[in-house]
C-alpha cells in the first residue's frame, strides 16, 4: 500500500511539473502567436485595402506596369486598371469624362505641374496630406496638397556618338548648320514635358520664340513623344534629340551610340507629380497608391527603373544628374498655366508652315 501511496504521489507530482511545462510552454506560443498576430495585422491592414484603382499615366507603359505590380505586393487586394497616353491626350480624356458627367479616373501621374494647376482650377482634384510629403522638398508639393512631385525629369540634348564627334555644350545646336535636318523634338500638342518646355524656353532670356524659329529653320522632324526623340537619335537617323534625361541614359546603358548633354545654360526640369481626382469613390485606396510612390520604397523603385528619385535621401541613378549639379530653367507656374493653350497654337502654327 505504501509503495502504491508512493507511486500516485511521484504520479501526481510528474503531473504538476507537466502541467506547469505545459503553462508556459503556453505562455510562450501565446508570445509568439502574439507576434505572429501582430504581424498578421499589420498584413491584413495593408492588404485589407480593397478595391479597383483607376490609374491614368503619362509614363511609359512598363514604368507603369513595374510601379502597379510592386504597389500590389503591398495592397494584393487592389485592382489597378492603368491608361497610358501622352499628357495632352490624357488631360482630353479627362475632360472628355467630365463632359459626359463622370471623371472615370481615380489618381493621376502625367508630366508637369502646370496641367495639375489647370486640373486644380477646375475643382477635379481632392486634397491629400500625405504623411510621406515629409521627405518631399517643399517647393515640388502643392501649397494646397493637390499633387506632389513624384521624380526629377530633365530635358536634355541626346547625341548620337557615331555621327557626332565633337559633343556640343549648348542648346544653340539646335539652331545651328551642324543641325540642319538632324534633329528631333516631341510636340507639345501631344506631350506634356514638350509642352512646359515650351513654355519655359519662350519665357527664358537668350531663347523665347526666336529659338524655335531657328530650330524650325533646321528642318527638324517632330514626333509625338520623347520615346520616337529617342529611337530616332539611337538609330543614327537624327544627330541631336531634345528629349527627358531617363530616356537617354536608358539608351546609354542598352549599350545605344549617344550621350547626355546637359547644356549650359540650363535645362526645364519636370516632375511628374502625382494627385487624387476629387470624385474618386476608391479614396482609400488612391491615398495608399499616392503615399507608396511617395515612400521610399516607391522612391527606391524610381531610382531602379532609371528615374532621379525625388524624395531626399534616395540617390540618382549613377548616369544622371540629380537636382543641384545642373542649372534648372523655370518660369512662374501661373504664368505657365495661363498661356499653355496660347503657347501651343503657336507652335502648332509655326511648325505647320
Amino acid at each position: 500500500m505504501r509503495k502504491i501511496l508512493l507511486l500516485l504521489v511521484s504520479i501526481l507530482f510528474v503531473g504538476i511539473l507537466a502541467a506547469c511545462g505545459s503553462d508556459n510552454a503556453e505562455t510562450e506560443t501565446e508570445t509568439t502567436s502574439e507576434g505572429t498576430e501582430t504581424d498578421n495585422n499589420n498584413t491584413e491592414e495593408a492588404s485589407g485595402i480593397s478595391g479597383e484603382l483607376e490609374f491614368y499615366t503619362s509614363q511609359p507603359d512598363v514604368d507603369a506596369e513595374q510601379l502597379v505590380a510592386a504597389f500590389n505586393e503591398k495592397y494584393p487586394d487592389v485592382n489597378v486598371n492603368i491608361f497610358r497616353s501622352g499628357t495632352e491626350e490624357v488631360i482630353s480624356k479627362i475632360n472628355a469624362e467630365k463632359e459626359a458627367g463622370e471623371v472615370q479616373a481615380d489618381v493621376l501621374l502625367v508630366a508637369d505641374d502646370v496641367t495639375f494647376e489647370a486640373l486644380k482650377a477646375e475643382d477635379l482634384l481632392m486634397a491629400y496630406e500625405s504623411e510621406e510629403a515629409a521627405s518631399i522638398p517643399e517647393e515640388f508639393i502643392d501649397p494646397d496638397n493637390m499633387y506632389y512631385g513624384t521624380k526629377i525629369m530633365a530635358t536634355v540634348l541626346a547625341v548620337n556618338t557615331e555621327n557626332v564627334s565633337d559633343m556640343p555644350t549648348s542648346w544653340e545646336v539646335l539652331t545651328s548648320e551642324e543641325g540642319a535636318d538632324q534633329v528631333v523634338m516631341p510636340s507639345p500638342l501631344y506631350s506634356g514635358a514638350a509642352a512646359y518646355n515650351l513654355g519655359v524656353f519662350t519665357r527664358t532670356d537668350g531663347f523665347g520664340w526666336e529659338f524655335y524659329e531657328g530650330i524650325k529653320a533646321n528642318n527638324p522632324m517632330i514626333t509625338e513623344g520623347n520615346g520616337a526623340v529617342m529611337e530616332n537619335v539611337a538609330s543614327g537617323q537624327k544627330n541631336y534629340g531634345m528629349v527627358v534625361d531617363y530616356l537617354v541614359a536608358r539608351a546609354v546603358n542598352d549599350g545605344s551610340p549617344v550621350e547626355i548633354v546637359y547644356p549650359e545654360e540650363g535645362v526645364p526640369v519636370i516632375t511628374e507629380p502625382i494627385g487624387i481626382m476629387k470624385d474618386t469613390d476608391q479614396e482609400e485606396a488612391a491615398k495608399a497608391f499616392v503615399d507608396f510612390v511617395l515612400s521610399e520604397e516607391g522612391q527606391q523603385l524610381q531610382a531602379e527603373i532609371g528615374y532621379t528619385p525625388i524624395r531626399e535621401g534616395v540617390d540618382a541613378p549613377d548616369s544622371m544628374k540629380a537636382l543641384g549639379e545642373f542649372e534648372a530653367l523655370s518660369a512662374p507656374t501661373e504664368e505657365l498655366f495661363q498661356n499653355r493653350e496660347a503657347d501651343k497654337e503657336q507652335f502648332d502654327e509655326l511648325f505647320a508652315n
